[in-house]
Formats: C-alpha cells, sequence, structure tokens
C-alpha cells in the first residue's frame, strides 16, 4: 500500500456530536452554582456591608488594620486606630465588622 493512499483516506466518521454539547452545558451549569454563583452572593453581602457603616463602627481594612470609623464620605472612610491616630482610607479596602472577626472560632 503506497503511504500516499493511506493519508488521503477519508477519516471514519466520529458520533457524539450532541453528547459533547450536553457535556459543555453540564460544565457551565456546575461552574455556575459551584463558583459565579457563591461569588456574586458573597460581593453583595460586601457591598451591603460598606454601604451600612456608621459613625464610631468598629472595622477591619483589607490590611488587617482595625480601627473605629470616625468619617464617612462617599469615596473615602476616616478611621481611627488609636488615641488621636486617624487615616483616610478607600472605602472599598474596609473589610468586615471588627466584632465579626473577633467573635470566629479558632
Amino acid at each position: 500500500m503506497n503511504l500516499l493512499t493511506v493519508f488521503m483516506q477519508a477519516p471514519a466518521p466520529m458520533g457524539g456530536g450532541n453528547m459533547m454539547w450536553f457535556v459543555l452545558i453540564g460544565m457551565f451549569v456546575i461552574m455556575y452554582f459551584f463558583m459565579i454563583r457563591p461569588q456574586n452572593k458573597k460581593q453583595k453581602e460586601i457591598n451591603n456591608f460598606r454601604k451600612s457603616l456608621q459613625v464610631n463602627q468598629q472595622v477591619v481594612t483589607a490590611g488587617g488594620i482595625f480601627g473605629t470609623i470616625k468619617e464617612i464620605t462617599d469615596t473615602y472612610v476616616v478611621v481611627e486606630v488609636a488615641n488621636n491616630v486617624r487615616i483616610k482610607i478607600d472605602k472599598n479596602s474596609i473589610f468586615a465588622d471588627s466584632t465579626a472577626v473577633n467573635n470566629q472560632p479558632k
């Protein structure tokens, strides 16, 4: 048999084209319910927390700084970290309420 005739032969038809689509759709559904949806839910909770910030509330920044809110604007928050030591930070870097962080089981 000539090598050229081997390469020129048509490949055998492959079945299961519909099954491939079911697998792809199934993978997307699994990714949505186990990765995308929980992340969106968590992001909504964080945004709601940041909208409900109040003066004299104890918070933790994303950098791990504990402090008490002294002033709130649309874009930044003034946090007192010690007596008469105040820092201005971006509102998006507020991570959590410090009482929630302190009450976590170890």
